[in-house]
């Protein structure tokens, strides 16, 4: 007898618990939404986000069907929960986005304000789950006529959240951004998960960018875009600190993973780990590189301190580069009244377990500028093996005259075919290399590694470089501190030191 009471006490939990959560959901029909190309649910949409507010929160749902929309405002407590079969599509008219007010965290990519197609400012614990589509209709989203130029133009954002807390965006697809696909700034407490975004449509069309946020964890998702597909910015004085990248398929004609462009705030404590990069599906390039530009880029070059960076577990397929790491000098203000920051930093970076194969002929590299060094890496258990075939390139004899480019953009194209053929290392102190191999699929007649301008230098457990037709495994300019361990192949002729 007790046992059936209290079978019937849980039952009427369930049911209550059931009740209760039906009680918090918001039907976007509801309040007048209705599916349908002509139709527009800006406002039922913004009503029923309004009525869950003033309710204390809960979940606004968009049933199956086509809703279009301009800009939907999360508020407090506020769920967007797309059901499946669901797709919020951005409206193609300019006025349905309305420039929103000035935030009061500045930042450089900030036109004065800003338009998105899922906007919150200052909000706390809202939401964007489901297994809808958010469609952005990207290719129609032009710049009106009094916008600024380039990627600060107006075009709307698919999901744009300014200092907020607690954000949890899962299991939902997004398409076909005006611009940047997702925005993140200065926000705290994010958990995105298990979400799919494909993204070529227009220029800018990044997949996600998390921009000076703390504790933020990504995972489980899959990108593909024209240009950057996962990048984490500072584009203001916030760090990006506290930040886990895990468990990602990611393809892009430009960079996959990118710290950077932007590093005002800095970057502190960054895992980066399981990722899966390959060459994009689509056959729409906007920008970049058939089989992207760069696989991993860690970068520093407005400023802004990068310190405690961790990557590991990565494979990568295709890229024209496979790692680049770059300490510039840019110098670009985040603020027209702001100083001009002053060189940045980066020390403490950990890379290991990364292969990369059918890549490009653009060498890996590491380098900082004179007087400026990237310091405290370690490489191990990396596999570079690309494409080769070059024989008869016209190669810089003295490695330390390739231009520094120290206020250029920072990206591979700079160099693109250096006169390594597996890794270029310039001003760096302390750097450890341990289980590194090099293969080209043809014969490559550039020197494997070649470093200048670097203090402390270990590379041990090479293994053997098939298709090199290199006089020496290593060469050297201005290197101090070196213990170099090189292939047998090359025997005492392996390094060549000059100054």
């Amino acid at each position: 007898m007790a046992k059936t009471t209290i079978k019937i006490i849980w039952c009427f939990i369930i049911l209550l618990s059931a009740k209760t959560s039906f009680a918090t959901d918001f039907l976007i029909t509801d309040f007048g939404a209705k599916p349908g190309k002509s139709e527009l649910n800006t406002i039922p949409i913004n009503k029923a986000v309004e009525a869950c507010y003033k309710n204390g929160g809960g979940r606004v749902v968009v049933p199956a069907g086509i809703f279009r929309t301009g800009t939907i405002v999360l508020r407090d407590n506020v769920e967007l929960y797309l059901e499946p079969g669901s797709t919020l599509s951005a409206s193609i008219d300019r006025n349905d986005f309305p420039l929103q007010p000035q935030p009061s965290f500045h930042s450089l990519k900030d036109p004065g304000g800003w338009r998105a197609l899922i906007y919150a400012m200052n909000a706390n614990h809202i939401a964007v789950r489901g297994l809808g589509t958010i469609d952005g209709n990207g290719a129609l989203q032009l710049p009106g006529p009094e916008a600024k130029t380039g990627d600060m133009d107006g075009r709307p954002r698919n999901i744009l959240f300014i200092s907020c807390k607690n954000i949890h965006v899962e299991g939902i697809s997004m398409i076909n951004s005006g611009i940047w696909n997702q925005h993140y700034l200065n926000c705290e407490d994010v958990v995105v998960d298990k979400i799919n975004v494909y993204n070529h449509a227009n220029r800018n069309n990044d997949g996600i960018d998390i921009d000076g946020c703390r504790r933020f964890i990504l995972s489980n998702s899959v990108f593909d875009t024209d240009d950057d597909a996962v990048c984490l910015k500072s584009t203001g004085l916030a760090p990006c600190e506290d930040v886990v990248v895990t468990n990602c398929v990611v393809s892009s004609f430009c960079n996959a993973i990118k710290t950077g462009t932007e590093s005002t705030g800095g970057f502190k404590n960054i895992a980066i780990s399981n990722c899966v990069i390959k060459p994009s599906r689509s056959d729409h390039r906007i920008s970049g590189d058939s089989i992207g530009i760069a696989g991993l880029s860690l970068e520093i070059v407005d400023g802004g301190i990068m310190d405690g960076v961790s990557i590991s577990n990565i494979t990568i397929q295709g890229t024209e580069c496979p790692l680049f790491v770059r300490l510039g000098n840019r110098g670009r203000k985040h603020t027209k009244d702001a100083p001009e920051p002053p060189v940045g930093i980066m020390r403490n970076i950990v890379i290991n377990n990364v292969v990369a194969y059918n890549t490009g002929n653009y060498s890996s590299s590491i380098t900082g500028i004179p007087g400026h060094y990237v310091e405290n890496l370690s490489l191990s258990n990396v596999q570079f093996f690309n494409k080769g075939g070059v024989k008869n390139g016209t190669f810089i004899e003295d490695a330390g005259k390739i231009k520094e480019d120290i206020k250029g953009y920072p990206q591979p194209t700079t160099w693109k075919e250096l006169p390594s053929s597996g890794l270029f290392i310039r001003h760096v102190k302390n750097i450890q290399i341990t289980g590194l191999m090099l293969n080209s699929e043809q014969t490559d007649i550039r020197t494997p590694v070649i470093a200048v301008d670097v203090d402390g230098l270990q590379i041990q457990s090479i293994g053997k470089v098939n298709n090199s037709g290199a006089d020496f495994f290593f060469k050297g300019w201005d290197v101090k501190d070196f213990d170099v361990h090189t292939p047998l192949e090359w025997k005492k002729q392996a390094v060549q030191l000059d100054k």
